[in-house]
């Protein structure tokens, strides 16, 4: 098929890599000048934590507040839509939290982070890619209470295959042994296939082995309209009087996409939730993460990326592109002058801000739309891009009428119509 794609993010281009090695007739269409320039250019580094990432889904934190101590969302002009998107993410926090049992849509999930981490290796493997990678995860857990939000997600991850382990606060020293000394620290729970990788790095990578496959890429082309058409699609380009036709489209946008997706009759309930992250070069080997650590009562990520660390979290609405909430930055430096001090060289800090695509129930949307013709592969939201490797995989095997690695009843719940 000749397929169009609608996004160059981490989602968009291991899209178009799968589908091309489907045989398929790719084009990658994005507004900006290159590849990860948006929602994967600096995020969160943790890939195969999923339901445990900062932001993840909605049962595993604590409801977030306003104000107060906790996980927060700071607000500023946030539209109906957004604060409606807020209501819904709290009210399914306060609803998970009453049972240790995961839900069948997080069952689904965890299956989904599992098994976008073996398409991840795999693919890492075949192409011989050189990235920045540490491996391992710690979640930290100060007190007992800390674990009660987990455990669905916990179990949820078991099931799904998983390597999970519960330690002492002393083992996880041991393993981290940057970690300081003065927090009060009871446990935490280990992971060691999880990793901490570079979304961005990555993304560049496997745009050129998509192009050796024969992918197309035009940047600075923003897509006005898709319209149905006889057999396919016409994409519509923004200053472009002709059509291009199309057998099929799959959209790998941002909450950005609005307006393209109501104009087909879409509406999935996304939102932007922005969020930060600051990297910076290390100062003390020793004292810096070995792989990823992530501090569940700020709901902030820290991992190890070469030379470098990257702190990520953060919640914010109604902020657009405008620069972050004070208090957003100054949790993330808290974070790490907490565990990690004296790690970093603060004179070569980077500080980014970037949105996460959401829906309310923190599941992202992946599948064939009402539309004809017309997929769908985004929302990946606070699992960010530990995702992008298996969607991207699931969609060119549903898309080329092959048998899926996720069974159906497991894909209904991230099927555009569930939105």
């Amino acid at each position: 098929m000749k397929i169009a794609i609608v996004g160059a993010g981490v989602a968009g281009v291991a899209s178009a890599y799968e589908l091309a090695r489907g045989g398929h007739q790719v084009t990658v269409f994005e507004r900006r000048a290159s590849v990860a320039e948006e929602s994967s250019f600096a995020p969160g580094a943790a890939l195969g934590a999923g339901l445990l990432a900062p932001w993840a889904v909605p049962g595993t934190m604590a409801a977030p507040r306003l104000a107060g101590a906790g996980p927060r969302v700071h607000l500023a002009g946030a539209s109906l839509a957004e604060l409606r998107w807020l209501w819904h993410w709290r009210r399914a926090a306060r609803q998970a939290q009453r049972s240790s049992a995961p839900t069948p849509a997080v069952r689904a999930l965890a299956r989904l982070v599992q098994f976008s981490q073996q398409c991840f290796i795999e693919t890492a493997e075949a192409l011989e890619l050189v990235l920045e990678r540490a491996p391992g995860a710690l979640v930290l857990l100060p007190d007992a209470r800390s674990a009660a939000p987990l455990r669905a997600a916990v179990a949820a991850l078991r099931d799904a295959g998983a390597e999970l382990h519960g330690i002492d606060g002393a083992a996880a020293r041991a393993m981290e042994p940057g970690l300081s000394g003065t927090p009060r620290l009871d446990g935490a729970l280990h992971l060691p296939q999880a990793e901490a990788a570079n979304c961005r790095q990555f993304t560049g990578a496997l745009r050129q082995a998509a192009q050796q496959l024969g992918v197309a890429f035009a940047f600075q082309s923003e897509v006005a309209r898709l319209v149905p058409a006889p057999g396919g699609l016409s994409l519509h380009l923004a200053g472009d009087a002709a059509a291009q036709r199309f057998d099929a489209a799959v959209l790998c946008l941002g909450a950005h996409g609005a307006p393209l997706l109501e104009s087909l009759g879409l509406r999935l309930g996304m939102v932007a939730l922005w969020g930060c992250s600051l990297t910076a070069p290390l100062r003390e080997h020793a004292a810096a993460p070995q792989g990823v650590v992530i501090d569940v009562a700020r709901q902030v990520s820290i991992s190890r990326l070469g030379q470098r660390v990257r702190v990520a979290g953060g919640a914010e609405l109604g902020r657009g592109h405008g620069a972050p909430h004070p208090a957003t930055v100054r949790q993330l430096h808290e974070a790490l002058d907490t565990w990690f001090p004296g790690s970093v060289q603060r004179a070569g800090m980077q500080l980014w801000r970037g949105a996460r695509p959401m829906r309310p129930d923190g599941l992202p949307v992946l599948g064939a739309s009402s539309v004809p013709g017309l997929w769908l592969n985004m929302g990946h939201g606070g699992c960010g891009w530990s995702l992008a490797s298996g969607a991207a995989r699931l969609l060119a095997d549903a898309m080329g009428g092959r048998p899926t690695a996720l069974a159906p009843d497991e894909l209904a719940h991230f099927a555009p119509g569930a939105a």
